[in-house]
Formats: C-alpha cells, structure tokens, sequence
C-alpha cells in the first residue's frame, strides 16, 4: 500500500507522486557512468522503499528528500561511479535553476534555460517597474484564452473547451505560434501577425506614408517586406521640382534608419526585406547596396527575377533595364553578366536573394486581385499589396514516437493549430485599415514545422539521404493535406474566404475557410522556446558554447545526439567540449561512423541537397519556404551560381544563400585553432547564422 502521494516542489507547491521520474534520473546518471541502465526501475524500486518508511501522508517529502535517498541507494548498493554521476546531475541542475532564478521567472513548464531567457526578454508581461508578472504557463494560457474567444463569432457554448485544447498544444510545445501572438494576445496592443507587404507607388507621399506604416507595424512586432519596383531610377525627371530623382537605393537607406530609431521601443528590432525587379534601371546599383559593412543592417534585399530573365542568364543574352516611369528601355544589359553580379556579391555579403517572382504568381490561388511584388522579410510569405498573415509552426520533434511518427498526433495537432491561426484573425488588431479589409478577404494563414532535424535523427534517417527526401515528400503532403481539410471544415461551419470566388480555389474545392493554410518559415525564437532546431533546417553545431549573460556560458550539445551517446556508453564532457571547437563530429575517432553520418552539420551538406530539401517541401506548400542553403567559408561564386539555377529549376519561390563568414556579424562561430570552441550568441536558435535571418 502506497502511503506517499504527493511531493513538495521547490516552490513550495505540491505535485503528485512520480516513481518514474526516479527512475528517469537513475537512469541518466547509470548512462552518465557508462553502467547498465537495466539496474534503475530496481534502484527506484529501493528508494521508495526507502521513502515509504520516513514519510506519509502527513509528512509530505521535498524534492531534495527524495534526491538525498538516491544518493544513499547508490552508496548502499556500493555504485559509487554512478552516485558519482547524480551528484553531478543534481548540481548541473541546481546550476540551471539559479539561472532561472536570477531571470526571476518561474517555471512550471521545465524549460531550457535559453527558452527562460528568451520568455523573460521578449514575451512574458511585466508591470509598470519592469518586474516580470506573468510564468510561462501563464502567457500560453493568455493566448489560448485570447485567441478561442473568436469562438464565441461562430458557436456558443465552445469558448472554454477550445481554450483548453489551444492551451495543451501550446504549453506541450507541440504547436507554437509567430511571435506578436505569443507577445501580444490577450494585451490592449492585440497586434497579432508577424508577416506585412506594404506598396510603394512612385511619388513622395506614398513612399513616406509606407514609411510611417512600417514604423506602426514594427512597433508592434511585426516584419515589413517591400517592393521598390515601381520607383523611378536616379538621375530621373522629377516633375513637380524640375529636378532629378535619387532612386530606389536612396529610399531604402531612408528606411533602415526609421527601423534603427523604431527598435529602440520595441520587444524586438524591425526587420524589412527590400525587392527590385531585375530589369530595373537601378538593379546594379541595388545589388551592391549592402557591400559596405553595416550598411542596411535591417534589410534583407532580394531580387525578383522571372523565367525570362533565368532562360537568359543561361544563353548569355541582353535584356532590357525598363525606366518604371515611362516602361521603355533605358538600357540593354547582358543577363548573364548581371546573375554574375548577383553571386558575386552573395558570395562576398550573403545578399542578395532570388525571389522567383513567376513562379510565385503562378501559384498565387488569389491572382484576380493583381500580381504580388513582394514577400515578408525571410521571403517565405508572398502577399498583395497591404496584406498580412499569421504564421505557427509545429513542432515535429514533438509528434515521434518510439522511433515513427505519430501521425494520429500530427493529424489532431494540425487540425487544432489551423483552427487556432483562423480565431487569430477575427481577434487580431490590424495596423492600418487597409490590412484588415484585405486580411480578411482573404484569410491567408500558414502553417509550418521546426524541430525537423531532430525527427529526422529520431527516425535514423541522414538530412543528405534520398529516405529523407522520400520521408519528406510523405510527411509535407500529409501536412498540407490534413491543413486544407482542416480549413474546408471551417469553411463549411464558419463561411468561406470572402474571396474564394474570384479563386483558383473555387475550380477544386466546395468551399475552404483559408486563401492558403501552410507556410514553412525560419521560426527562430520560438524554436527556442520550444529547445528544437530552426524550420526545415538542419543542425548546425552537435555541440557549442551559448554566450547566456555577460560573462556566463552554457556548453550546449544536441540533446539526441547526448541521449545516443549515453545509451551507447561514449558520453563524456570532454568528448563535448572537443566536438565544441568545430561543432562537428566529423573525424572524431570515440563517435561511431553512423552517428557521424546522421549528425552531419549544415555546411557538411551539399548545396545540391539543401536546395533538394527545400522543393521537397515547396511542392506541397501553399505560400513559400524560408530556408538559407549555408555554404561552407570555401565555396565559390559558382557554387553559388548552380543553386540559383537549381533552385529556379527545381520550382522553389525564391532562394537565399549563405557563405560562412561572409558577413561580419554571425549568431554562431566556429573554432579555427586547435584550443578554440565554437560559440553561439544567446539569440541563435539553431537555425540561420546570419543575425539578420532570425526574424
């Protein structure tokens, strides 16, 4: 008869009584000593024996009770090594909880410590003195509470069963929302998109009325993404004046200030992606607008290319620069000189992008309304001119189980996530009147993934390999296709997109709640809530040092590849700390071949399968995919090259390129001497290294 049912935290509150978590910790510490892990559920089988005898009912033990009876198991048993091995496990973790601490959250989720410091800077609400006010579980329970009261427009009586099914998937970390709804739901600000295009028409007004727009949105939280397309080149007649124009360039600069003045006040800084049309008279000057350090440190810059200009580039003929103002020709330039340019210039500063413009209209289900010019900042969100969108992201580490995935999980998650991305929308506080009307019109949301790395280490499956490329294939159709479900059974209960007529839409389907319904996105802080790795991408480092306060680090491995190298009996903190100097167990003679195979990093990945992995996903997917195909520091302008050509190829909606150590600013570096350790900086989510791609 079990007399012991609850425990005292360290908090003071009470938790029921968990044997299994004994065990887990008895179980760690006999890998940590490279024992037999077959010895743990008889050890804690001992120590609540052992507790059974010194308390009840009425003495209720504390954690630290419990722990000191381990260590006196251990002892008993004459398992020194591995008594050894939980003294170390308990002051690692004693470690943790004083930096949590010190963060003064508390933490009834056990998140990782970066997650703690990243909810304490950015999302958890604080009062007027700047003291934290609210825990994690709280704020996902503010956004549950906030986002299913749209329920309410619909249904009676579902409010509250929904606000618990959006709490579950959020506080399990198995869906995860874009950040201004984890910041702003349930707050009077109620901004809730992280993704804005604003237009830019060819005269003053419009340009600084954009400009005052996109300070109101980054204040808020979100992103802005541009066209400049449209704006007369330098050197041109200005009219009203009688004088010349100062192009496209002249005004971006102009922008990446506002964003510099507007990050001050806000919980994150602006990011914007600036686009130029390739045949734009100002195109050479645009390309090499970020060579000079520092220089447009809030922009991405990408180029709209079409098939035209790709098909020319490769038969090395001239194409005509047209003047926006006037459309005729200012000048010819050869096509393939200019893509030469164009990876050039990537290779040295790692922009400009492609945006394949063609490409992204031609699968634009809302293309009646007019063309799309432009994209959100990490290109993977195109959208009409004033419209916004609401992202989240799944978190496929998540959804495996034993091995597999749990496609009965994934199904539930999926449908619940696209139900809560759809509430978003009728809660949300739109920026400017424009956006809401066409928001609304078209109620474009998308869905993605992170953690997707970890699922395919979980699944045995290489980043490189073609199973994974065959793995993927299945698992985004199934997403794509339970997503659109989802929205169509919206569609029949709540109405369909007011727009769904005048859509492509309209010729397959009976009626659909949602213009598109998935969108792969770099996801970055929040993958750092959730302790997985960044999208689609895969890691980066095995094992790196994260600079976590002034002065303090935190040696980090991924937790898989430390579980496998545990259970398998080659753990050690020094075997970390050396795969800490590169971050890669390339050539490390103590991990076996397979595991090196299975971890390889992202510059151990070729471009050729980078951009593989990304159309993979881009087939089933409604919008685009963010994804950076990151170069090792030897690549070649060429190689550069091939990947926009494959990627163009292989239809991707745009590609984004990275050469490791091409801008001066990164989130992560490697070691280069023998003694050096590869060392992140606290805003690295495992995903892009660029500071500028973690948006």
């Amino acid at each position: 008869m079990v007399r012991i049912t609850q425990i005292r935290k360290r908090d003071g509150t009470l938790a029921p009584f968990d044997r299994s978590k004994i065990e887990e910790a008895i179980k760690k510490a006999i890998l940590a000593a490279k024992g037999n892990p077959k010895l743990a559920p008889k050890l804690a089988a001992q120590v609540c024996e052992d507790a059974e005898k010194h308390f009840s009912k009425k003495v209720i033990p504390k954690v630290e009770d419990i722990q000191d009876l381990v260590e006196e198991i251990l002892i008993k048993n004459k398992l020194a090594t591995i008594a050894k091995a939980y003294v170390l496990y308990r002051e690692k973790h004693k470690e943790i909880r004083e930096f949590k601490t010190f963060l003064g959250v508390r933490d009834e989720l056990k998140l990782s410590p970066n997650a703690l410091r990243v909810l304490a800077g950015r999302y958890l609400l604080r009062d007027d003195k700047g003291a934290i006010t609210e825990t994690p579980s709280r704020l996902f329970r503010r956004v549950a509470k906030a986002v299913a009261a749209a329920d309410t427009l619909y249904t009676k009586g579902t409010a509250r069963k929904t606000e618990e099914e959006f709490f579950r998937i959020l506080s399990s970390l198995e869906f995860i929302p874009n950040s201004p709804t984890l910041m702003n739901a349930g707050t009077p600000l109620g901004q809730l998109s992280a993704c804005f295009v604003l237009p830019i028409e060819d005269s003053l007004s419009s340009i600084f009325d954009t400009l005052k727009n996109a300070a109101l949105i980054h204040q808020s939280g979100g992103g802005t993404g541009f066209s400049f397309s449209k704006l007369r080149p330098r050197g041109d007649l200005v009219k009203s004046t009688k004088g010349t124009a100062s192009g496209p360039v002249s005004f971006l600069s102009i922008y990446d200030t506002a964003t510099d003045v507007i990050k001050q006040g806000s919980k994150r800084r602006g990011a914007n992606i600036g686009i130029l049309r390739f045949d734009h008279p100002d195109i050479l000057e645009f390309i090499t607008s970020k060579t000079e350090q520092g220089k447009l440190a809030n922009f991405n810059i990408s180029i709209a290319a079409t098939d035209a200009f790709i098909e020319a580039a490769q038969k090395k003929k001239d194409i005509a620069l047209i003047n926006p103002r006037t459309g005729k020709t200012a000048k010819m330039m050869n096509a393939h000189d200019l893509l030469a340019l164009i990876t050039s210039t990537a290779w040295k500063t790692g922009d400009p992008g492609l945006i394949f413009i063609d490409e992204i209209n031609r699968k634009n289900p809302t293309a009646s309304l007019g063309q799309i010019e432009s994209t959100n900042p990490c290109g993977e969100q195109p959208l009409h001119p004033n419209e916004s969108c609401t992202l989240g992201s799944i978190n496929l580490a998540a959804h495996a189980l034993s091995g597999k995935i749990d496609w009965t999980k994934l199904k539930q998650t999926i449908h619940t996530a696209i139900h809560f991305l759809d509430n978003v929308i009728d809660i949300n506080h739109y920026p400017l009147p424009e956006t809401e009307h066409i928001s609304k019109q078209n109620r474009r949301i998308g869905l993605g993934v992170m953690g997707f790395a970890e699922l395919l280490i979980t699944l045995g499956l290489p980043y490189d390999s073609p199973a994974a490329l065959k793995l993927t294939d299945k698992l985004a159709k199934f997403i794509a296709d339970e997503a659109r479900k989802a929205s169509n059974k919206l569609g029949e209960t709540r109405g369909a997109f007011p727009n769904f007529a005048r859509s492509t839409l309209a010729k397959t389907t009976k009626t659909t709640r949602n213009a598109t319904v998935t969108t792969i996105a770099p996801t970055g802080t929040i993958s750092i809530i959730a302790n997985v790795t960044s999208g689609i991408e895969p890691l980066f480092a095995v094992s790196y040092v994260r600079n976590i306060l002034a002065g303090a680090h935190l040696l980090e491995t991924n937790t898989l590849f430390e579980h496998i190298a545990r259970k398998r009996g080659f753990h050690s903190k020094s075997l970390m700390m050396k795969i800490a100097r590169t971050g890669s167990v390339q050539k490390i003679k103590e991990v076996p071949k397979d595991l090196q195979k299975l971890f390889k990093t992202a510059h151990e990945i070729t471009p050729e399968a980078h951009v593989k992995m990304q159309a993979a996903w881009q087939k089933h997917c409604d919008n685009a995919v963010s994804k950076t195909v990151n170069l090792p520091e030897s690549a070649t302008p060429e190689d550069i090259r091939k990947t926009y050509l494959l990627a163009h190829k292989l239809k991707c909606k745009g590609i984004t390129v990275y050469r490791y150590g091409s801008k001066p600013a990164q989130v992560l570096t490697f070691g280069k001497k023998p003694d050096d350790l590869s060392f992140a900086e606290p805003e690295y989510s495992g995903g892009h290294l660029c500071s500028e791609c973690t948006y």
